[in-house]
């Protein structure tokens, strides 16, 4: 027992920060249809979805690795610090949510579109896609997320206890989505091969996401440029003081 609490706390003392404390969060800013909701007494985005997101977000995604595209929303991303570039992927996926399913977290869509309207491989039935984020029961299998269509199969549509409709499970699935179209496959944050069509450009989606993130977290903002002086040299910045001094 005394091996065991002395190699314990050997552990603790060498640990990792992040190992020994909780991950540092902060809540995100809104989104316009966030606001617009909270104006109209709708259903707003949940303060604690930001914590799984940012909970969820992987180390490669808070590195030089994340493409460069992504400077267009966060011009400062790769100077500030970890925790607020999870506020600003808290922020990116709050908008990609309201671009997707209205911040509704039980919405359901069956696409009718040709290259959409397929059989889902894990259901056997026509593929929906659900909840904040519009995934579906294939992505378990491709992303390993926590989708349990044994389970779901035998609850109401829009049930929220369905697995694939809580949005825990439906945020942390489109992180490793996101993670492996970025960090993996290294394709932009805006691509036409994207999982979503909000993040493939020159779409109708993809103009509402962009509408949606035009209130992106502080820290994210440029830095304010000095403008340059006029003279060239100190001599004619003394020169110019002189002559207003003697023309007073």
């Amino acid at each position: 027992m005394r091996t065991f609490i002395r190699t314990a706390a050997i552990f603790l003392i060498s640990a990792p920060l992040s190992l020994v404390t909780a991950q540092a969060t902060k809540p995100a800013p809104p989104t316009p249809i966030d606001a617009k909701k909270a104006e109209l007494g709708d259903r707003t985005w949940d303060p604690t979805w930001d914590k799984i997101v940012e909970e969820a977000i992987p180390a490669s995604m808070l590195s030089s690795q994340v493409p460069h595209g992504v400077r267009k929303f966060c011009p400062r991303f790769y100077t500030m610090s970890e925790t607020d570039k999870r506020v600003f992927w808290a922020y990116f996926f709050q908008a990609l949510a309201g671009a997707e399913a209205g911040l509704n977290p039980t919405s359901r869509v069956r696409h009718t579109e040709p290259e959409v309207a397929v059989t889902d491989k894990v259901t056997h039935r026509a593929v929906r896609s659900e909840g904040l984020l519009q995934l579906t029961y294939e992505d378990s299998d491709r992303y390993g997320c926590s989708f349990d269509w044994a389970h779901d199969k035998a609850l109401p549509a829009k049930d929220p206890a369905k697995t694939i409709l809580q949005p825990k499970n439906n945020l942390e699935c489109g992180v490793k989505i996101l993670e492996n179209q970025i960090i993996t496959q290294r394709h932009e944050l805006i691509s036409r091969k994207s999982y979503w069509s909000p993040l493939q450009p020159g779409t109708v989606p993809h103009r509402t996401f962009a509408k949606q993130m035009i209130n992106p977290p502080a820290a994210c903002e440029a830095p304010v440029r000095v403008p340059k002086l006029k003279q060239e040299t100190t001599a004619s910045v003394h020169e110019d003081g002189e002559e207003a001094r003697t023309s007073k």
